[in-house]
């Protein structure tokens, strides 16, 4: 665990502001939401400065907890969903940009959708962090909140506390990134499913975990194998084994699994522990020996030979990954 995360709480505060825009506040409460049915425990509250608002789309929003009512504590989340804005001076109310600083003080953490990150910005929490929103208002960010390291090529960055992701859809996204940085990516690659998510995007779009790559298909054969083999990464299988889970024949799985995944089962079990592995050697003070055996290698030189060969790097060097700042 590390700071941005400890003492997650799963309580989510959304901040529901005037002319939100509907995406921006369905697409990662349905995240949520879904994680929550699968068991990992977020619970939802939804508070605003008016019980009732209009959303930018005509939607009328209404029974929304009074901010003062609505504390926010250490380990609960805050997610700030993006607004219309109408180019005003005052892009966000007194009140809201005090409960959102408030909010941080007392521990909690806040990430936004869009142009959501203006709330953050006025509430002083961007200066000297690196940020993003929709391309279309990363100038006008600069321009305002100049302390603020603006990254226009991100859909979603986190920094200690604080995240901030682009436009619209890269909210969904940034919401299934903390999912996985919360409750694991094996909860985090069901909530894809579950959503029939295409593809999940890392922030840079660069590389994306194993555990929510190469789900992209509506094979349910082939998605219960992967779902086994993710949920036991310390267990050897046979094809046969495997194939059984699938209600197919060894040979029908590994070319169903190929057409589907794009590779074989056993290759995509290996990414799932090297994966793992490296979450493990990166975020706990847990041995080499200790690590191999969690993630079904034979013995830590195995593990450091297939590290060695995956990052160009023994797993030492893997212990010391650069941290977000407070």
């Amino acid at each position: 665990m590390s700071e941005e995360t400890d003492g997650c709480t799963g309580r989510v505060l959304v901040l529901v502001l005037p002319e939100v825009n509907l995406l921006d506040l369905g697409g990662p409460v349905q995240v949520f939401d879904a994680a929550a049915q699968l068991g990992g425990g977020y619970r939802l509250e939804y508070v605003a400065e008016a019980d009732t608002l209009r959303s930018a789309q005509g939607l009328r929003l209404a029974g929304l907890a009074p901010l003062d009512a609505s504390r926010a504590a250490a380990g609960d989340l805050v997610l700030v969903p993006g607004p219309r804005l109408t180019g005003s001076d005052r892009l966000v109310a007194p009140a809201v940009v005090r409960w959102v600083r408030e909010a941080y003080d007392a521990g909690a953490r806040v990430a936004s959708v869009c142009s959501g990150a203006v709330v953050l910005g006025e509430a002083g929490l961007l200066d000297g962090r690196a940020c993003t929103t929709h391309w279309s208002l990363t100038s006008a960010m600069r321009d305002r909140y100049p302390r603020a390291r603006v990254r226009e090529t991100a859909l979603y960055v986190h920094d200690g506390r604080i995240s901030t992701s682009a436009g619209i859809s890269s909210g969904i996204d940034l919401a299934l990134s903390l999912v996985e940085r919360e409750r694991g990516p094996e909860l985090a690659g069901r909530v894809a499913r579950e959503l029939v998510l295409y593809l999940r995007r890392d922030g840079d779009a660069a590389q994306i975990s194993p555990f929510l790559r190469h789900r992209d298909h509506v094979q349910p054969a082939v998605h219960r194998v992967q779902d086994h083999l993710a949920q036991h990464l310390d267990a050897a299988f046979t094809l046969r084994e495997l194939a059984g889970i699938a209600g197919l024949s060894p040979r029908g799985l590994t070319r169903a699994f190929t057409a589907a995944a794009g590779l074989t089962p056993f290759a995509y079990q290996r990414q799932l522990r090297l994966e793992r592995a490296r979450a493990l050697l990166s975020g706990t003070d847990l041995t080499v020996e200790a690590v191999a055996l969690r993630c079904g290698f034979r013995d830590a030189r195995q593990l450091r030979r297939v590290v060695a060969d995956a990052f160009g790097a023994p797993p030492s060097l893997l212990r010391a990954p650069l941290r977000p700042t407070a």
